[in-house]
Order: C-alpha cells, then structure tokens, then sequence
C-alpha cells in the first residue's frame, strides 16, 4: 500500500497531479481542495495516499491530509459512491463542513454538491452516522461545537421547534457538560 507521497510536482492536470519521486512520476487524482493546497510546478509536494487496484486499473488518489484521506476512505465504503462521487464531495466542501453534515443529519448540505441527490444524501447520512462526524474534529471549538449540536439535538427530540431551541442554545452559560447545557435550556423553555 503506498501511503505518502513525498517527491517534486511536474504536472497539474486537473483533477490530476503528478509527483515524481525516486525517478518515478506517479498520476495522482486528487479533490480540488487538496489541488488549492499545493505548490507551484517544480517543487516539493507531499500528498497523504489511498491506492485502489480495481480489475482494469490502479488508480492514486491523494489528499493533503490525513483527515481528509479517512473521510475519502469513509464516503467510498457507503453503497452507490464510488471514488469518482467521493472526490467530487471532497471538492464541493471541506471535511469539517461534511463532518458537520453528518453529525447534524443535514441532507440539504450535500445536495449542494453537484451529483449528490436527495437519495444519495440520505444514504451518505444513514450510513456514516458514527463513523463520520464527531469524530473528525478534536480541537476544543470542535468539542464545543459537537456540544451544542447534542443539545440541539436533543431539544428537537423533545418536541421543541428549531427556533425555540437556537435561542435556548444561544442564552446557555460558558462551561457547562452536555447534560447540564440540556438542564439549563429546559428550565429557560419552560420560563418562557
């Protein structure tokens, strides 16, 4: 399995590149947001990899990161994407807005992404949940972020309508766990 790539960048042939590397130059497919990321022609690039060998061809795909390879890696193991639908998703919006997407179960997202249908979407959110999402971003804006969707999520459950509950989310205190976030947005509903 060929993992990275680190070499001199010959060619942008969009969606290809090409990477030579030990006097080899590798053809690689890449998402128009890794294609923004790189340097000019004549110098170093280095590009996280996914290798898929299929009957008729063995096809590079590459990434600028490593989050972004594993939601390349997550959308193709989903029924009916296939790569080609993957890098055009990875094109259309960022790992963080796909992350959030999924996490939200917001089709209306996706389907901004030329060739994703509402069926399509529907699938990519039924499929992915748990395995794309929450877990993509770890940095502290991105725990407070997922935080506030629970809450969220947990207010629409109990019957409460959208703009209900953002103004509840909005009026919570700084520093407060899920659980307390909900407490507290409840007894401001319940006040109101």
């Amino acid at each position: 399995m060929i993992g990275r790539i680190t070499g001199t960048l010959l060619e942008i042939a969009p969606p290809t590149v090409c990477i030579e590397t030990g006097g080899i130059g590798y053809e690689i497919d890449v998402p128009m947001s890794t294609l923004y990321t790189l340097p000019a022609v004549g110098q170093s690039a280095s590009l996280y990899t996914h290798l898929a060998i299929r009957e008729d061809a063995h096809v590079l795909y590459g990434f600028s990161s490593p989050q972004e390879r594993m939601a390349f890696r997550a959308l193709i193991k989903v029924t009916g994407i296939g790569a080609r639908t993957a890098l055009s998703l990875l094109s259309g919006m960022s790992v963080e807005d796909l992350s959030a997407a999924i996490s939200l179960q917001d089709s209306s997202r996706l389907v901004k992404v030329p060739g994703i249908g509402k069926k399509t979407a529907e699938r990519l959110l039924l499929e992915l949940r748990g395995k794309l999402g929450a877990d993509m971003d770890v940095s502290p804006a991105g725990r407070v972020a997922h935080a506030q969707d629970d809450v969220l999520n947990a207010l629409l459950a109990l019957g409460y309508s959208s703009s209900e509950s953002q103004k509840a989310l909005k009026a919570l205190p700084d520093g407060l766990d899920v659980a307390e976030s909900i407490r507290h947005a409840l007894k401001g509903l319940s006040r109101a």
